[in-house]
């Protein structure tokens, strides 16, 4: 019997399928790559011979032709420790490849420690032609990525993005959450409720502090004592420990994340204090660590998947000549959890 360890099957080329169907080379690149040129009748005849052939067009040769890099970039700002422990991005991540594998795109990720890397890692991958597009995330204030991206004429989605950046965005409006959870705390009787909040220089940090900050002015009740944080479980405990040895403490804290909370939550039994019989605790995202402990958090539950799917979509559009409209996904929802009570009796003014 013959040895046949080192055959390989012949791959089916463009040639092969052109041959196949009776057409010129260039009528059947026109017909699978989907460019005008060849009637519908041609255009079916080329396409059933080339699946009767296997025929599966390499990327290599998809890039030559439409000189496309099949690719879209993600660069992630954070630090390493503080992004391992954050689930969104897994599901931010998860949501972007649901989109783009139909389309045979990858997806190009890197993490970047400051603001300068950053800049410089979204530049390189323009200027080496590595993406066809990208994704900015964890917008800042006044964010030099915007400017960046215009510069390098790359086409580009922002996620919850301000309308003064002028980029093609999707948002997810954290405002009426945030308003709602804070109007939750007030509906219990608390009139000294604080906020730990996201670094400050991040939009989404602004975005939700301001939320709670209108909602207190609203109904004449104090701006309660801030914590900056950075959206970390050990942040969270850093803030019960500098906001509830005050004599001043607030009686309820809406935090900026649910890894906040938690931490926060962690905090306060540390110092002997019960939640919510002490101090009532909101948290933002609605992960399932949220469910898991005692006492459950009240939080809203954002789709970082259907912020990124709606993005991606978004993104591929304009990489294929598109001018999509911005897009807003539904606000997060209120999940109900038992880290809310009553405020408590005996409340110290500010």
């Amino acid at each position: 019997m013959p040895d046949r360890t080192n055959e390989r099957k012949k791959r089916v080329t463009i040639v092969d399928v052109a041959k196949a169907a009776g057409v010129a080379l260039s009528s059947a690149s026109a017909a699978l790559n989907n460019r005008p040129g060849v009637s519908n009748e041609t255009r079916k005849r080329i396409a059933a011979k080339a699946e009767e052939l296997g025929y599966a067009p390499s990327l290599r040769g998809r890039s030559l032709s439409s000189k496309r890099t099949f690719s879209v970039g993600l660069v992630i700002q954070r630090d390493i420790d503080v992004l391992e422990s954050d689930p969104f991005f897994g599901s931010f991540i998860t949501g972007i490849e649901e989109v783009i594998s139909h389309r045979d795109y990858a997806l190009v990720l890197q993490i970047s420690k400051n603001e300068e890397e950053t800049l410089e890692r979204y530049r390189k991958l323009s200027l080496d032609g590595r993406v066809d597009g990208v994704f900015l995330n964890e917008l800042r204030i006044n964010d030099e990525r915007a400017e960046l991206i215009k510069e390098l004429d790359l086409p580009a989605v922002a996620i919850n993005s301000a309308d003064s950046l002028q980029l093609p965005n999707v948002r997810q409006d954290a405002s009426v959450p945030f308003r709602q959870l804070t109007e939750l705390l007030i509906e219990q009787g608390h009139t000294r409720i604080g906020h730990v909040s996201g670094p400050r220089e991040f939009l989404h940090s602004f975005v939700r502090e301001h939320a709670w900050e209108e909602t207190l002015k609203q109904h004449c009740l104090p701006i309660g004592p801030i914590f900056t944080g950075d959206f970390t479980y050990e942040g969270g405990k850093k803030a019960a420990f500098a906001l509830m040895r005050d004599k001043n403490r607030p009686t309820a804290v809406v935090c900026s994340n649910d890894l906040m909370a938690v931490g926060f939550i962690q905090g306060c039994k540390d110092l002997g204090m019960r939640v919510p019989q002490d101090v009532s605790v909101t948290g933002y995202d609605g992960i399932a660590l949220s469910t898991y402990i005692r006492p459950t958090l009240v939080t809203a539950k954002t789709n970082p998947r259907h912020l990124a799917r709606e993005a991606a979509e978004m993104l591929m559009q304009i990489v294929d000549g598109g001018q999509p409209q911005n897009r807003t996904i539904p606000p997060a929802t209120i999940v109900y959890g038992n880290s809310v009570g009553k405020a408590p009796r005996a409340e110290n003014n500010f």
